[in-house]
């Protein structure tokens, strides 16, 4: 390759008319190895490069945590004194501790990355003389790419060749309206991105047309990149993520308030300050929940491998919360609804029989159309072949959303004609005669035009979709098309397609809708058409509105018709996303399934994205779930999967809230009468350790029929009440243990910190059987790993005093009757912990 320079120089300060003039265009595109090497240079081809801190990075910042380093500065001090066992034991528990959050979070991220990768969005470049469909991310200055409809632009880029090409510069410019783009560019090329019709830029994306060109800058040096940087701003957090925020602020007001209280009462008594501080900050740690990150980390990520089985990708993990807790879905119909292999059955003329022209025209205006190629185009050129070699293209006017009409201007070399189609009421509106056939072009009168619709609603309500055509003959001088161009038009006829209602669209609608998920079709349709697929699919229409009744109502009276309304008919992109954000404002959480270039804004505005693997790139970047099925029974798995996961969170949240606080707050309140330490700081450390290896099983437990039949929202007023009442029982058992240790076995220190250490662990543990479901524990099955993890680690606890390491850590042997004691305790306190949750669930929070 001839552009070293370019390679060996700053690029950072020049402008894209000087980057791309230093680099040797190369029909063939660059070299795998050219690739790679510039690959290494200017790095990922991403806007805001994903940079995981390495392991070790990982590692050092959780021993940074202020708790876990006031813990190990009060561990070397008791070395210091002598106590280098003490020291030896705090350290291993707590890098045991660290490495098992580590382990977990880092197959959950890889595992999510892996899934992120499969659903990738793919740029055609020409690389070592073919066209390969290669990640973005991988493309580098000096590839060649070529650009269709629906296509991202891939970075910073000059145009070589360009057919019709407009572009979405919305999110750059905040211009709504597609920029024209050609290679014959100003004669003073520039950066400025509203004057620059040569150039295209990272985060645009093409509406209509092709083009090919040369990637002149590459991810954070782009101009989105740099927007990206200078602007970033993190995405607003969702309930979710707000609730387990709060949830944390809770338990760190709780933690410091016992650590102040217990340090206060045994420096009141006059104890060891040194110990004291050990078994405060170990308590502190005990309080404080540092597997909820892991936990919430590794049950998102399980979720969403799950899925994957499914076919469905989850490419951000809140979005497994948002489909959780979403209640509403607003769906196009083609391809959700119907099974979109559309077919062209019929072409007719104005007076409804077989029109050999209509079919001409037709086929003309898809073969030569370079924009937007939709499935009706692709079932017209399916119909039957026609030779139209004699014909040449002169020039387009793209399709639009707003006008809803495609025109190409072809010749013969003897007749000069302009050929449109598109929606019937809008290519009706721009025309004034009629084809008659025998009797030759008619006016069209007010009688003839409501002939016309008559004959389309009639269509429409046989389930068919209609495309109009029509035509202009326009003079042999007239070289290119315009909007202007597109009246006079002369009606020739219908094009009639047929796109049968999917046979598994209806059982989704229904699982749907019992699972509290209220369906709304947002369609660019007419209303005939999306009523006849309803009806044939037992959807119920409760209220109807049309885009042309839309764009006249106020905000209030779109909220105010809502709840009433479920089909939405001759949608624009703008007002599909304003039918979105009127559900948001209501407090509904809100999934929009789509996958054209039209949804990539509803898309972006919903709640929960839903986009699909076949869809338009821009659809499926915008999107937070991507199914490689286009299928809405999928996303019921969807919604099931998400429920199950913010059910398994909160599991763990409820066992921190009420018997670990409980266990904390007894061994806070035994300081108030104890003559010793409830615990050792090393026991209570090691009792933290196991605990949260028992509870590394959550994220695959089974949840309950019933728990997931309604949206699932984060309850953080739930958690506290349950926190409130369960972790006070929960303590008043722990005194009652207190007082059989030291009144019926005459325990000492030794004894006490054994039986109390041994008792709270299994309680701690166990009673994850009576939280895990709302129904009586024996009738919910757990998961096997779940299961064999808490009774291993209740079984272990007990043990562990008999076993050689007991005396490390502090412990005695108990004597035999403890163990009776221990095997009538634990079950009578689960039982009154199973009678307590039923009363909370009925009489506290009935409705939770």
């Amino acid at each position: 390759m001839a552009d070293k320079p370019m390679l060996e120089g700053p690029i950072s300060g020049l402008s894209l008319s000087a980057l791309s003039a230093r680099l040797e265009i190369n029909e063939h595109g660059l070299t795998s190895a050219e690739a790679v090497r510039r690959l290494r240079r200017f790095g990922p081809n991403q806007a805001m490069p994903q940079h995981r801190q390495p392991l070790w990075r990982q590692v050092l910042g959780r021993f940074l945590n202020p708790l876990v380093l006031i813990l190990l500065f009060a561990s070397a001090l008791s070395a210091a004194t002598g106590n280098l066992a003490s020291f030896t034991i705090v350290l291993t528990m707590v890098a045991l501790s660290v490495t098992l959050d580590m382990v977990q979070e880092r197959r959950a991220e890889n595992a999510v990355d892996a899934l992120r990768r499969s659903v990738a969005v793919t740029v055609r470049v020409l690389r070592d003389g073919r066209e390969l469909a290669l990640p973005m991310e991988t493309l580098v200055p000096g590839d060649v790419v070529r650009l269709a409809a629906g296509d991202l632009v891939p970075g910073d880029c000059r145009l070589l060749e360009a057919l019709d090409l407009f572009v979405n510069q919305a999110l750059l410019t905040g211009e709504p309206f597609p920029a024209p783009k050609q290679v014959d560019g100003p004669d003073t090329p520039t950066d400025d991105m509203t004057a620059a019709t040569d150039t295209l830029f990272m985060g645009t994306s093409v509406v209509s047309g092709t083009g090919t060109a040369i990637l002149c800058r590459s991810g954070s040096a782009t101009a989105f990149g740099q927007l990206s940087h200078s602007l970033m701003v993190e995405p607003p957090p969702t309930s979710f993520e707000l609730g387990i925020r709060r949830f944390g602020y809770l338990i760190l007001r709780l933690t410091v308030f016992l650590v102040l209280f217990v340090l206060a009462v045994n420096v009141m008594f006059h104890r060891p300050w040194l110990e004291s501080l050990m078994f405060a900050l170990a308590l502190a740690v005990g309080l404080t929940p540092e597997l909820l990150p892991m936990i919430v980390t590794v049950t998102l990520a399980k979720g969403a491998t799950r899925l994957a089985a499914r076919r469905v990708i989850v490419k951000r993990l809140p979005a497994m919360h948002n489909i959780g807790a979403m209640d509403v879905l607003c769906t196009d119909k083609t391809g959700t609804l119907t099974e979109a292999v559309i077919r062209m059955v019929r072409h007719i003329d104005a007076d409804a029989r077989d029109s050999e022209k209509v079919l001409r025209l037709a086929y003309l205006n898809s073969h030569f159309e370079s924009g937007i190629r939709s499935a009706l185009d692709e079932a017209i050129l399916a119909f039957r072949p026609l030779d139209v070699t004699r014909w040449t293209k002169i020039n387009e006017v793209p399709f639009d959303f707003e006008r809803r009409r495609v025109s190409v201007l072809v010749s013969d070399g003897a007749d000069r004609v302009l050929v449109v189609k598109g929606a019937p009421e809008d290519v009706l509106r721009q025309s004034t005669h009629y084809d008659a056939g025998d009797k030759g072009i008619q006016p069209l009168d007010p009688a003839a035009r409501a002939r016309m619709l008559h004959m389309f609603a009639q269509l429409g309500e046989q389930g068919l979709r209609v495309l109009a055509v029509a035509s202009r003959a326009m003079d042999a001088s007239h070289v290119s098309a315009r909007l202007d161009d597109e009246a006079e038009l002369v009606f020739a006829g219908y094009a009639l397609f047929l796109d049968p209602p999917k046979a598994s669209a209806a059982a989704a609608l229904r699982a749907l809708t019992d699972a509290g998920v209220a369906v709304k079709v947002l369609t660019g349709d007419n209303e005939r058409v999306t009523r006849h697929v309803c009806e044939t699919l037992g959807f119920p229409i409760n209220g109807l509105i049309t885009g042309d009744e839309l764009q006249v109502m106020s905000s209030d009276a779109l909220r105010a018709r809502l709840n009433g309304v479920n089909v939405f008919c001759r949608m624009t992109p703008q007002q599909k996303e304003r039918v979105l954000l009127a559900y948001k404002h209501a407090g509904r959480v809100v999934g929009f399934l789509g996958d054209g270039i039209n949804d990539a804004s509803a898309i972006h505005a919903a709640d929960v994205g839903i986009a699909v693997d076949s869809g338009a790139d821009v659809a499926k970047e915008a999107a937070g779930l991507v199914l490689l099925d286009h299928d809405l029974s999928v996303v019921v798995d969807a919604v099931m999967e998400g429920r199950r996961t913010v059910r398994n969170v909160t599991k763990y949240i409820l066992m921190g809230s009420s018997s670990n606080f409980g266990n904390m707050f007894s061994m806070a309140g035994a300081a108030l009468f104890l003559p010793f330490l409830p615990m050792l700081p090393t026991q209570v450390l090691l009792n933290n350790l196991l605990y949260d290896a028992s509870e590394a099983g959550i994220p695959l437990d089974n949840v309950d029929a019933d728990s997931l039949a309604r949206p699932v929202h984060w309850n953080l007023t739930l958690i506290q009440r349950f926190m409130l009442v369960m972790g006070p029982v929960s303590s008043a058992f722990d005194f009652l243990t207190f007082y059989v240790l030291l009144h019926v076995f005459g325990a000492g220190e030794a004894l006490f910190q054994t039986g109390w250490f041994v008792e709270s662990l299994a309680t701690q543990v166990l009673v994850i059987f009576v939280i895990r479901s709302r129904h009586l524990s024996w009738r919910s099955r757990p998961n096997p790993v779940l299961a064999a993890a808490a009774v291993g680690i209740a079984i272990l606890g007990a043990l562990l005093p008999l076993s050689p390491i007991g005396p490390w850590f502090g412990f005695v042997t108990p004597p035999p009757a403890f163990y009776l004691f221990l095997a009538l305790s634990v079950p009578a306190y689960l039982v009154m912990m199973e009678g307590m949750k039923r009363l909370f669930f009925r009489y506290i929070a009935p409705s939770n």
